[in-house]
């Protein structure tokens, strides 16, 4: 596989979120209750095969814990997507999604990068409201999808979303020949419901 198809896709949130859970269910389908706290980050990769062509995703999962931050800014460049994910049970996360958006507007090399908010942990009793999620998301001119990690509930279509955003975006040919990535984004959403 040539270096063309790699993609880089940033996974951010608050500790706690289930964004490593995302991350192991998309890759191995598997899923644990008690899964270890990420310290600093985590790399892992998956073929996606969309309209024929493969594309090596490179999941670059950090640690939500503030003590980490400091490792991060290196990990923004060349990212090319970031899923934003925050528990739908817990409004402290999802009120600092607000502080993650500035962190990636603050660091990334790609001033439009296209993102998708994430609201997990459908398996739970909500505190927060898809329509919030929603309205974040729309605001921030993010795609937005909830799901739930335990139930493996649309967990492949955040991947799947994102991988199709970055590359119908005709400035992704330009990026992989070396130009700057300038992405320009709508306001499209994706809606979904878990039903465990």
């Amino acid at each position: 596989m040539s270096d063309d198809t790699i993609i880089k896709l940033l996974i951010l949130g608050e500790s706690g979120v289930g964004k490593s859970s995302l991350v192991r269910q998309f890759i191995e389908n598997k899923f644990e209750d008690n899964y270890d706290v990420t310290i600093g980050m985590e790399f892992k990769t998956k073929v996606m095969k969309i309209n024929d062509v493969n594309y090596k995703l490179a999941l670059w999962d950090t640690a939500g814990a503030e003590r980490f931050r400091s490792l991060t800014p290196s990990f923004y460049r060349k990212a090319m997507g970031a899923v934003l994910v925050y528990d739908i049970t817990n409004l402290d996360s999802f009120a600092k999604l607000d502080s993650w958006m500035i962190e990636l507007e603050n660091y990334s090399d790609n001033p439009n990068i296209p993102t998708i908010v994430v609201g997990n942990k459908l398996d739970k009793n909500r505190v927060v409201s898809r329509n919030e999620g929603l309205k974040f998301a729309r605001k921030n001119r993010s795609l937005f999808i909830e799901t739930s990690a335990k139930c493996d509930q649309f967990v492949a279509d955040v991947f799947q979303n994102i991988v199709e955003k970055i590359i119908s975006c005709e400035q992704f040919d330009a990026k992989r020949n070396g130009n700057t990535l300038n992405i320009m984004q709508n306001d499209e959403t994706i809606s979904s419901s878990c039903q465990c």
